[in-house]
């Protein structure tokens, strides 16, 4: 099993830790973390800060946070104060941490030398000394051991006491319930099921170890602390959003507002007041100011999602703002400044829309200044839709108070050679009705997807396919019979298919059109 530690870019800003009393209120330890939990935060980032103010907190010297590798029956530290080794690994009943995640019982040494339960090869690896040496079990919702909180040297000299041992257990378990909120607790228990495969590191939420995503996920710990602005693209349901998100939290503005809009959800029309808002008398019915969305994010981000989809007048506006971080109301004379981050977002391709004419080059140019062209999930290959598909099995199936089901091994194996159009999100669209309609077992008949993309028992190899083979159809026309599938299944609603697509019910009218479909389906 190959485990890869990244090196953190992004250092989260927390105030000073007071020195705490004897008997601390230990919620205050996990306080800063708990808006961040449920967000794409680094995680590498986020637990090397957590692991820093439970040290402080404790008044220890160092900690380190180890977690079950279930298939090898080893502790690997996942977070810790090691300048000297990226990450070390003890065998369950080896060492302190080894004994604590064989036994399930906390361990407080004031003293190692001399006992065979501490591993003295780490000392010598490292070049510290350990003089004392506290380390308790971590168990998830279901009492099940899946790691162990650690500290060393307990400063001044003293040995950790009997109150420090009750102090980082009431520790222990409240990161143990963050931590179970995050996608690297989901990942634990995906290993359980698959001992082979490595557990991977990402953003929280963001799934995915194919070297594609490997290579953004470099990319993006790069420009987040910066305030350079950030073109995504990709098809749609790839992820953009998660991405933008990623960007924004793991930046210098992540306690300041992100605010998205969707430009192909918004009447043309509509999309510059939404932006820059509108002063008092601008048009009929205006009877009062109303600030836009880059007056709402001032400090902050402000996500344009497909960008390609902004009016001509608007995209001279947005230049602006990029150039100058100023703009005006719609019916408005004075200048505004603003202090934003830009993040856009589209599914099209603007070099050929400026070379047509129908996106401003000037703009093009200063929103691409850091690219992140995101991958279909077809390409991503079979292990990374494996992921996702367990991740949102746990995922739905908490979502809707259900026992999460197992995934059998012919849905999987359908899942694994199934086109994927809709991306990511159509995947998890697929898992949710699955896991909500199945008994104790995801089998191939609970997952609602068309049979056009399976070729028969008899059918030749891929690269023999006939040209009408949905193998190797362009992408315009797979996007178009999924658009036809959903509207099917929601009995031609419109409202209900753009809903379901996640894209504006203008955007979905429009493609009917250059389908040549007209207003019926």
């Amino acid at each position: 099993m190959a485990l890869e530690c990244y090196g953190g870019s992004t250092a989260f800003v927390l105030p000073p830790l007071p020195t705490m009393p004897p008997s601390p209120d230990v919620s205050q330890v996990l306080l800063p973390f708990g808006g961040l939990v449920g967000r794409e935060v680094d995680l590498d980032d986020f637990l090397q800060t957590l692991m820093d103010r439970i040290a402080a907190t404790m008044q220890a010297d160092r900690g380190t946070l180890w977690l079950l590798d279930p298939a090898r029956r080893e502790l690997f530290s996942r977070a810790a104060h090691l300048p000297e080794l990226s990450q070390i690994r003890v065998k369950l009943g080896q060492g302190v941490a080894g004994t604590v995640a064989e036994q399930g019982r906390p361990i407080n040494m004031p003293d190692p030398r001399g006992e065979q339960r501490f591993y003295a090869d780490i000392d010598r690896m490292t070049g510290y000394r350990t003089n004392s040496l506290l380390a308790v079990p971590m168990r998830d919702a279901d009492g099940v051991l899946y790691g162990v909180l650690q500290v060393l040297n307990r400063r001044g000299g003293e040995h950790f006491s009997e109150d420090d041992g009750a102090r980082l257990e009431a520790i222990a378990s409240q990161v143990s319930t963050a931590l179970q909120s995050t996608s690297l607790y989901q990942e634990l228990q995906r290993a359980k099921d698959q001992p082979q495969a490595p557990v991977g590191y990402f953003f929280n939420r963001i799934i995915g170890e194919s070297p594609q995503l490997q290579a953004i996920y470099r990319l993006v710990r790069k420009a987040a602390p910066t305030d350079a602005t950030v073109l995504l693209r990709g098809e749609s349901g790839s992820g953009k959003e998660l991405f933008a998100r990623a960007v924004h939290v793991n930046g210098p503005r992540r306690d300041k507002p992100f605010i998205k809009v969707d430009c192909a959800a918004l009447p043309a029309t509509l999309i510059e007041n939404e932006l820059f808002g509108h002063e008092r008398g601008a048009f009929t019915g205006a009877d009062h100011r109303v600030p836009g969305k880059f007056e709402a994010a001032d400090g902050g981000t402000v996500f344009i999602d497909e960008i390609g989809e902004l009016p001509l007048p608007v995209q001279g506006k947005l230049l602006r703002v990029l150039q100058d971080r100023e703009f005006e109301r719609v019916g408005g004379t004075q200048a505004l400044k603003v202090d934003v981050r830009i993040v856009a977002a589209t599914h099209r391709d603007l070099a050929r829309m400026v070379a047509e004419g129908r996106f401003r080059e000037d703009l093009y140019y200063r929103i691409k200044v850091v690219e992140v062209v995101l991958p279909p999930l077809r390409e991503r290959g079979a292990e990374d839709i494996e992921r996702l598909a367990r991740h949102f099995v746990a995922t739905v199936a908490r979502r809707h108070r259900l026992p999460p089901p197992r995934l059998g091994p012919t849905a999987l194996e359908r899942l694994k050679h199934y086109r994927w159009p809709g991306n990511v999100r159509e995947l998890e669209n697929c898992i949710e009705s699955a896991v909500v309609l199945c008994e104790g077992e995801i089998l191939e008949e609970h997952l609602p997807l068309p049979t056009l993309d399976r070729p028969g028992p008899a059918a030749a190899p891929a690269k023999s396919l006939a040209p009408s083979e949905p193998a190797l159809l362009p992408l315009a026309e797979v996007e178009r019979r999924h658009i036809l599938h959903v509207l099917d299944a929601v009995k031609g609603n419109r409202t209900a298919a753009a809903r379901a697509l996640e894209i504006g019910r203008n955007t979905l009218s429009r493609k009917l059109k250059e389908y040549g479909l007209g207003e019926e389906v």
